[in-house]
């Protein structure tokens, strides 16, 4: 019979002790934060950490823009709203922690498992979502691998070796205990050497290891073992014999896997990867506010438009009235009041387009605004936007040369500033795979002692015969660390792989992934070159198409004066009055939607250029928090 109890871990002891602490700590740990958690109970390594369940309430700034039953949205309103309450930004908010948890594991040797730099695109309208074209994106989720994160083939690049190399252990210690307890019989074929028939042994254990890993491509590791066995047999002179050892090991690589470049590559990579998650969420604030931004445009365009086709409508209606009136004069034939309402069945129309547009409009809007559209009250609540189009005159621009717009977008743009990190990761790994080509050669040595205790004779034997070894294990204790039965040893050990093609090859492969790189680069700085020029040529049509419209519905509102004094005096018809006064309307909805581009196309500039964030006032910090300050509105 076999009794083993090999295995047992540090662990078992703290078990019990895990269960009481974990619940206490659950429930204080509710930061208003994503961050990784961070506690100085020593038993903390040992409890799994909880993240607080997302909180899906809108936040208080809703309710204080409700006036009368309507939301009253200014334009900052809407951004510091979606600040708040956005589900895209709610979603790429857990980047950041996520980054943290990396470079936590990085500091213990263990290998990055990347960042996500997708932008998250779940909120429909604004270009977004199959509702026209605006704002940029990558991916629905935000789950497009991108420059510094895991993965490999974002924007057509390859990175398959980042962070290739040397294996890294882990630099956190290890303690490893075993201990058990066994009993062997063996049968003999003769009693001459033992002097039982069958050999029976009892033997218990207690055996630790301490192991340790450092940056500079050192290991180290202490052993330390204790044996007690005691027999059946007459001819054993010791029983219960108790033996100890130790020994302490050393390791140092001398070639590849030598210094902190190689070892701590993980951290640096991990590190940058932090920096590139940041700029990555402030890369998801850009595209969120400007997606906002265009939403609030579309939404005074569709208000706008609908306050108009009202306006054209009851114009329409009340010529209709005139027109029924002067028939009964018989001033006017049938014809003309068949003609007043058929323009009433159009405008009537026009106007039932206007304001499902403008409905979906607000609801896309405050889709956009909220974390939750559960209660219906909020859900039909109309939205009326208060920073209107003045159409009066186009807002003064200061005319910025087009290099040092280009300059701003070069400078501010986040992707580029993502490239010259991920750069930066790939120059790591480059150093590293150069390092991995190197043979193998490591310094060992180690040192030990041995003792050796137990009671002389079995209590059968007789005379007994004296034993220079203490009888407990004190005794063999102190016999193992007084150097009098020293091992030691010292020596080197070399690995030379002949050929070294995978190492090659990987090392090669590290070359061409960074040029490869690096030719990205070029190629994003022409493109935020051709984008920044496109805006401004955009911004320049669209300041000019406004002043042709502004210029067409001011003849039209001439005209349409005309014909309507020239109908009270009695020399023009109602029909070419009411024709006048669609004409009017056609154009002030043509200046309307030409403001909504000329705004729009403001938005694409400060976009390209990477002014978003500064032109709206807009903190990161809060975009982090997810609370505006206390100073904005």
């Amino acid at each position: 019979m076999k009794i083993c109890f090999c295995g047992l871990r540090f662990r078992i002891a703290i078990t019990a002790a895990l269960l009481s602490v974990s619940v206490m700590q659950a429930q204080i740990r509710t930061p208003a934060v994503l961050q990784m958690p961070h506690s100085h109970n020593p038993l903390g390594p040992y409890i799994a950490d909880t993240s607080p369940e997302p909180v899906l309430t809108n936040s208080p700034r809703l309710d204080r823009i409700v006036h009368d039953g309507k939301l009253l949205l200014s334009l900052k309103d809407a951004i510091d709203l979606a600040l708040e309450n956005n589900l895209d930004l709610a979603i790429a908010r857990y980047n950041l922690p996520i980054a943290d948890a990396d470079l936590l594991r990085t500091k213990a040797g263990g290998s990055f498992l990347g960042v996500n730099t997708g932008v998250v695109q779940g909120t429909p309208g604004g270009g977004v979502g199959g509702y026209g074209a605006g704002a940029p994106g990558a991916g629905a989720g935000g789950t497009t691998g991108g420059a510094g994160g895991a993965g490999a083939g974002a924007s057509g690049l390859v990175q398959s070796t980042l962070g290739g190399g040397t294996p890294v252990s882990s630099y956190d210690p290890a303690l490893s205990v075993i201990s058990g307890l066994e009993h062997l019989t063996l049968p003999l074929s003769s009693t001459q050497i033992y002097g039982v028939p069958s050999l029976q042994l009892n033997t218990t254990q207690v055996n630790a290891t301490y192991s340790q890993a450092f940056p500079t491509g050192t290991s180290i590791s202490f052993q330390f073992n204790n044996n007690r066995q005691t027999t059946n047999s007459p001819d054993i002179f010791l029983s219960p014999a108790l033996n100890t050892y130790y020994r302490f090991t050393f390791q140092q690589q001398l070639l590849a896997g030598f210094g902190f470049g190689p070892n701590l590559r993980y951290l640096h990579i991990a590190r940058n990867n932090k920096k590139i998650s940041d700029i990555a969420f402030k890369n998801q604030v850009i595209a969120t506010v400007t997606q906002v931004e265009n939403m609030y445009w579309d939404l005074v365009n569709a208000y706008e438009q609908a306050r108009a086709d009202e306006q054209s409508l009851a114009f329409a209606n009340q010529t209709l009235e005139n027109a029924r009136k002067q028939l009964q004069l018989e001033s006017i034939p049938q014809i003309d009041v068949m003609k007043a309402e058929a323009e009433v069945s159009k405008r009537d129309q026009d106007l039932t387009v206007a304001r499902t547009t403008l409905q979906l409009q607000e609801s896309l809007m405050k889709n956009a605004l909220t974390k939750s559209l559960d209660d219906p009250v909020l859900g039909e609540m109309p939205v009326v936007p208060t920073d209107l189009m003045q159409t009066s005159n186009t807002e003064a621009d200061t005319s910025v040369p087009i290099l040092d717009l280009i300059g701003q977008g070069l400078q501010n743009r986040p992707e580029l500033l993502e490239t010259d990190i991920d750069l930066a990761n790939r120059q790591i790994s480059r150093k590293a795979e150069r390092n991995a080509l190197l043979p193998s050669l490591s310094l060992v040595g180690f040192y030990g002692g041995s003792g050796l205790a137990g009671t002389p004779c079995y209590p059968v034997v007789s005379p007994c015969v004296p034993s220079t070894a203490p009888t407990d294990l004190s005794g063999a204790w102190q016999n193992t660390f007084n150097d009098s039965s020293p091992d030691y040893f010292v020596g080197l050990n070399l690995n030379i792989p002949f050929r070294n093609r995978v190492a090659k090859a990987d090392q090669y492969r590290s070359e061409l992934e960074y040029r490869q790189a690096s030719l990205r680069k070029e190629q994003l700085k022409k493109q935020i070159r051709i984008e920044v020029r496109n805006a401004q040529y955009a911004l320049e049509q669209s300041r000019a198409r406004v002043e042709s419209a502004r210029k067409a519905r001011d003849l039209a509102e001439r005209t349409f004066e005309i014909t309507k004094k020239e109908q009270d005096l009695g020399s023009g018809s109602s029909y070419q009055t009411m024709t006048a006064q669609r004409d009017l309307s056609v154009a002030e909805l043509d200046l309307v939607t030409a403001m909504t581009t000329y705004r729009k196309a403001k938005v694409e500039l400060d976009r390209t250029t990477g002014t978003t964030l500064e032109h709206n006032g807009v903190l990161i910090e809060d975009a982090v928090t997810g609370m505006v300050g206390a100073s904005s509105p």
